[in-house]
């Protein structure tokens, strides 16, 4: 016959064993919870990134803003349509040679941080491949030459040196901005640009050109919200 007395001491063995269970899975537990955070660590650690050589002239996209491709697309489409226009030939007719065009500022307008320094230079990359006129140095670049030239005049000889104050002036500038518009919705968002550029007369101020490009793109990141 089970007393009350042989029932609680059942119950304290088994508190007992139960205890001692307990005590002896934890430390198991924490060792191989251990084990593998220290695996996943050392992984993580020893993981070198994996960098591929790809062409420059590839386009590559991966976020949707503003790029090296458009860069260079925008730059190379805007400048042939610039010299394309009426304003060339009749530039080349009233100064008797090839029109000289210095790139001034391009703004970046837009919602995002962009190199507008990049977009500068292939603006100016494109003017000058084409062969139908001449590129003046900016401000900053001439600021430096300048010095140069100074330089030349105390330690070059007199037959290499430099001659101050012959420098081509510019005839016309070409300046800009870049504007964007950001829509998202969800899982979406579309990314739009507007390029503004404009050909300016130094002499008279006119306007001689004017240029615009858009750019649209859409951007779809799965399972993320914008």
């Amino acid at each position: 016959m089970t007393t009350a007395a042989s029932l609680g001491t059942s119950n304290r063995g088994s508190a007992i064993c139960v205890g001692r269970a307990r005590r002896a899975w934890r430390p198991g537990w924490i060792h191989r919870l251990a084990a593998v955070a220290s695996v996943a660590l050392l992984a993580g650690c020893s993981t070198m990134p994996k960098v591929e050589r790809r062409d420059v002239g590839e386009e590559i996209d991966l976020s949707g803003y503003w790029n090296d491709t458009d860069s260079r697309l925008v730059s190379e489409e805007m400048v042939t349509d610039c010299l394309s226009r009426p304003w060339s030939s009749k530039a080349a007719a009233r100064f008797g040679r090839e029109p000289r065009v210095i790139v001034g500022t391009v703004e970046n307008r837009s919602a995002e941080h962009l190199s507008t320094e990049t977009f500068v230079k292939d603006l100016e990359r494109a003017l000058v491949n084409s062969g139908t006129i001449d590129v003046v140095a900016s401000s900053s670049e001439r600021g430096e030459m300048r010095d140069e030239r100074g330089d030349q005049q105390t330690h070059s000889s007199i037959e290499s040196a430099k001659s101050m104050g012959q420098e081509s002036a510019a005839d016309f500038m070409l300046r800009g901005q870049i504007n964007s518009i950001l829509d998202a919705a969800g899982k979406e968002q579309v990314r739009f640009y507007q390029i503004e550029l404009e050909l300016v007369d130094l002499e008279s101020n006119r306007k001689v050109w004017i240029g615009q490009k858009k750019l649209k793109k859409t951007v779809t990141k799965p399972g993320v919200r914008w």
